[in-house]
């Protein structure tokens, strides 16, 4: 029985990372995987499903902040502009 268990969870391991090897590349998704397998784990012995649901929410996580930082980039360089705008001087 316990090495039936063994080899189903290596199974399903070898499974997840042929699945998701490109997931695994992007942003958030390794930190994502590793919370969501031990929650999953302390779920129900669900660690598999956990990672590869962590790995989608720490992607998303990671694309959401990396847009709130270009937003904030952008805000900055606009008003950085606008300043030196204002203390050009005038040429008549």
């Amino acid at each position: 029985m316990k090495a039936m268990k063994t080899m189903a969870m290596g199974a399903a391991a070898l499974a997840l990372a042929c699945a998701s090897a490109g997931a695994l590349a992007k942003p958030g998704c390794l930190k994502g995987a590793a919370v969501g397998a031990v929650g999953g784990h302390f779920a129900g012995k669900h660690g598999v499903i956990g990672a590869a649901a962590g790995c989608a929410v720490g992607h998303h996580m990671a694309k959401k902040q990396e847009k709130q930082e270009q937003q904030q980039a952008q805000a900055q360089a606009n008003a950085q502009a606008q300043q030196s705008q204002q203390q050009a001087p005038v040429r008549k």
